[in-house]
């Protein structure tokens, strides 16, 4: 086969490919086009809301997840029992405050799901971001999103719960010396606040709320529910982890 027709032939397969995959996002395309080009300009620069591991991307070596939770409780990928697939260990962590830079935010239209490796969460958006001082040739830093965000406004919610425009550094500073440590590890200690939990551990995925007399108790469980923290009047109470106590 000349290098012509093989050419010809991989664009025929290129296409096919993309007609065979349908568009995984439902905001229009001139939203997605002016998001991208706000958050990509004069709000690129963002700080870490939460203490993140870096990961490999499960199997696009090109890049790095960036998650609050640990690789045995990510759920981006299934294999084809419908289980879990753990992405990677941990490379490092990034404290909470961490200043990065978004570089482009990508969503999985039916063309970009073709153009991403199969073995990743390519129908999900990506927010590709740079740490602040990193060469331009390290790989970037993805931080994944739900799909099926219909609305900047939204996508703007998810975003926030992992990226702050405002720098964190004089809410962190406030902290007892313990209290950061432990959020710069990902580690708990006995009465942080709720704040603090979250800025170590990640937003929880589900809250249960009740009330106890005047006391009010919070019981926040992690994707996978193998992480619980349970909170009483906003302060940490004691915590789980693979259903052994985390905090005394």
């Amino acid at each position: 086969m000349s290098l012509a027709s093989f050419r010809t032939l991989s664009l025929s397969l290129l296409a096919a490919l993309g007609a065979g995959c349908a568009s995984q996002t439902r905001m229009p395309p001139e939203a997605r086009t002016s998001l991208n080009h706000a958050l990509t300009g004069p709000e690129a620069e963002q700080y870490l809301r939460v203490s993140s591991n870096v990961t490999p991307l499960f199997g696009d070596a090109s890049k790095r997840l960036l998650t609050p939770y640990a690789p045995e409780d990510v759920q981006l990928l299934d294999d084809t029992k419908g289980h879990p697939i753990n992405p990677g260990a941990v490379e490092r962590v990034l404290p909470a405050g961490t200043k990065l830079r978004i570089t482009r935010v990508e969503f999985p239209t039916s063309w970009v799901i073709t153009e991403r490796v199969l073995y990743s969460p390519r129908a999900w958006p990506w927010v590709y971001l740079q740490e602040a001082g990193a060469p331009e040739s390290a790989p970037p830093l993805i931080l994944v999103l739900p799909p099926n965000l219909d609305r900047p406004e939204a996508f703007r919610t998810e975003l926030e719960k992992y990226l702050s425009a405002r720098d964190l550094k004089p809410t962190l500073d406030a902290l007892p010396p313990a209290v950061q440590e432990a959020i710069r590890e990902k580690k708990l200690v006995a009465n942080m606040s709720a704040d603090a939990v979250r800025m170590s551990w990640g937003p929880p995925e589900t809250v249960r709320r009740s009330l106890e007399g005047t006391s009010k108790h919070e019981a926040w469980t992690y994707p996978g529910a193998r992480r619980r923290v349970f909170l009483t009047d906003g302060r940490l109470a004691r915590a789980e982890e693979g259903g052994a106590q985390v905090i005394p």
